[in-house]
């Protein structure tokens, strides 16, 4: 029997709604919902049905007065959704009532956002270098650090007692959470990195860095087990499957990377017409949503974010 060749033959389709470019794309714990930030000061939350084909319908979240950078499901309600944007808020919708249930208001601009996997605390970084995190419940600040180094995306472990931080001098920062205490810094790569992804099985992590390379890390060890060599520009954005067995890179390249994890082959690219800001696979299908920065022939942005892995187009 022939092996046969992941991913071939699968479809992208397109979703149309913001008016400005998508920087943010992410799935709900159950997978049926994806939520996209843009520059258009809105999110929307898009009922998307993995075999299906019908009209999608998308509700507009708004509130936010700048752009809505990144936002993340609560990974143990599928109607709530958080934002970080530039206007300084963080907020939270009830995707039922397309309400903000709640809002914090921070001291700069927000650009990262995740949950702690148990889904009690969301952690948020700003363009000062400032992490922040809230109780989700009282929607409260319940620690604030300043670091002196370039601090870009945040991620926790799977059982919440690591916090990772990437930074601009190509480390990792290793902190025990919640002490928020620095347990190890990791020499990860020769430029900044850029972006984190734990692995949904929680034995690796990976981070993507200016230096084209994505590497992964085994979480026990701290050590790195492999490098993915396939990108030629900065990796923006990395995602793993839902089996952790392929992992999704992206950057101005003009395709997406889907590599296995364990060989550290590439087995597939996804074309696409611009640079990438997010790249997110959903946590039950093999769905890969993706965003950039897209423009129509009149140079302006499109507003637009893709979902590839779908039989037919």
């Amino acid at each position: 029997m022939a092996e046969t060749i992941p991913f071939k033959n699968l479809h992208s389709r397109e979703y149309q709604g913001h008016k400005k470019k998508v920087h943010s794309v992410a799935w709900n714990c159950t997978g049926t919902k994806l939520a996209s930030g843009s520059v258009d000061q809105t999110a929307r939350v898009w009922h998307i049905e993995p075999h299906g084909h019908s009209k999608v319908k998308d509700l507009e979240l708004k509130g936010h007065t700048d752009s809505v950078d990144q936002l993340c499901w609560d990974p143990k309600h599928a109607d709530l959704v958080a934002t970080a944007s530039g206007d300084k808020t963080v907020r939270l919708w009830d995707v039922r009532s397309g309400k903000c249930s709640q809002q914090a208001e921070l001291s700069g601009e927000n650009i990262n956002i995740t949950y702690k996997p148990d889904g009690t605390h969301v952690a948020v970084g700003n363009r000062d270098d400032e992490i922040t995190i809230l109780d989700v419940r009282k929607f409260k600040v319940i620690h604030k650090r300043k670091f002196n180094y370039e601090v870009n995306e945040i991620a926790w472990n799977m059982t919440g007692d690591m916090f990772f931080l990437t930074t601009g001098n190509g480390t990792v920062e290793v902190l025990a959470y919640p002490s928020l205490k620095a347990v190890d810094t990791l020499t990860a790569h020769t430029a900044g990195c850029y972006c984190i992804a734990i692995d949904p099985l929680g034995r690796y992590f990976a981070v993507g860095s200016a230096d084209s390379l994505v590497s992964l890390w085994d979480i026990s060890e701290m050590l790195c087990v492999r490098t993915f060599t396939k990108l030629e520009w900065p990796v923006r954005t990395i995602s793993f499957n839902h089996t952790g067995e392929y992992i999704a890179s992206a950057s101005e390249d003009l395709f997406i990377d889907i590599s296995n994890v364990q060989t550290g082959r590439s087995v597939h690219q996804i074309p696409c017409r611009a640079a990438m800001n997010s790249v997110e696979w959903n946590p039950k299908f093999n769905l890969l949503a993706y965003a950039g920065d897209d423009k129509n022939k009149y140079q302006t942005d499109e507003g637009v974010f893709r979902i590839f892995g779908f039989d037919s187009a």
